[in-house]
């Protein structure tokens, strides 16, 4: 990416500056992971090359306890160079993050801790679904079941507590770290706690989808495909299917090129588990619309491929502005389909 400091990873880009963070970032993974799917369709040498001095960046990352995200740092980057280069030195960086992440866990919440809180607080996110394929890849590359039980345990509770009886779903849920009681809910990145805030749904969706193809277990099917009914099927969702930032904003509110790409990405793998479903048309709809009215010029945008996501509205951050994983998951929602 042109103009990127040689130790930053790029993250956005506002008001004509270029946005970026350290390797800590929950974001990291996504740069170099974009880069590697870019070069597996095209055979772009120079991608490669790029993706290889990200990883450099990140590898430290692996032993990062601080953090839940370690799949979407360490699995949507080290997992694909693995994939498509598989090496002893890729597996045991994957196996490393899988343990760090499993440092997180409590077996009185039955959960991964998501952030980091006061000693009375044990937060969880719904995004913390996106995590568990780093587990169950671990346990099947080491044979260690703790890995595995760590991540259907937390997708359980997270059935569990995480619903609404709509099947839209909280974006944090609070526990007791003792008793595991939930003590609230709420909504931090949406309009309101009782809202749906549009990429947390996509997130369980993905999350869900995910955990069915590592698991076969027919639970895991049925809670992605009611939170794909709930999705598609919501009066606020554009005919176009490129969702507002929160399922229950106004009409007229600013759309979230993140979640449809993330949305496209899960119903193309969800529509292989069901398929008398019409997931893939409708993923086909989202990646047609985002590829015709949301794909920057070559240049522009801050040489980001989607605008228009929306990162965290509340708080007036990265509002309206190409995202480092909108663009991740076009990309892979692009290749699934191909």
């Amino acid at each position: 990416m042109l103009n990127l400091p040689e130790d930053k990873f790029p993250r956005s880009y506002e008001n004509g500056e270029l946005i970026t963070s350290n390797s800590d970032w929950w974001c990291s993974g996504f740069y170099p992971g974009t880069l590697l799917h870019l070069n597996e369709q095209t055979g772009e040498e120079s991608l490669n090359e790029e993706a290889m001095r990200m990883l450099q960046l990140l590898e430290k990352e692996q032993y990062n306890t601080n953090t839940h995200d370690l799949g979407f740092m360490m699995f949507d980057s080290f997992g694909h160079a693995h994939r498509l280069n598989p090496s002893e030195e890729y597996e045991q960086i994957i196996v490393n993050s899988a343990k760090s992440l499993s440092s997180r866990y409590s077996p009185a919440t039955k959960t991964i801790r998501s952030w980091n809180s006061e000693p009375e607080n044990f937060l969880v996110i719904i995004d913390n679904m996106m995590n568990l394929d780093l587990l169950f890849w671990a346990t099947e590359v080491t044979g260690d079941s703790t890995y595995y039980d760590i991540a259907v345990t937390h997708a359980n509770t997270t059935i569990e507590n995480h619903f609404r009886s709509d099947n839209s779903s909280w974006h944090v849920v609070n526990y007791h770290p003792e008793t595991g009681e939930v003590q609230n809910r709420r909504t931090e990145q949406g309009l309101s706690d009782e809202s749906a805030w549009a990429r947390g749904q996509v997130w369980g969706l993905y999350g869900f989808t995910e955990t069915y193809g590592n698991t076969g277990d027919q639970k895991y099917l049925n809670q992605a495909v009611a939170i794909a009914e709930f999705v598609l099927n919501h009066p606020n969702l554009p005919e176009d299917k490129i969702p507002l930032w929160d399922f229950n904003a106004e009409p007229d509110a600013l759309r979230d090129a993140s979640a449809a790409a993330i949305m496209a990405s899960a119903l193309l793998e969800l529509q292989g588990y069901v398929p008398d479903s019409n997931y893939r048309e409708t993923a086909e709809n989202i990646l047609k619309t985002l590829t015709e009215e949301y794909i920057a010029a070559p240049g522009e945008n801050g040489n980001f491929i989607l605008k228009h996501g929306v990162g965290h509205l509340p708080a007036e951050s990265e509002v309206d502005v190409p995202l480092t994983y909108a663009d991740y998951y076009f990309i892979e929602a692009l290749t699934r389909l191909k």
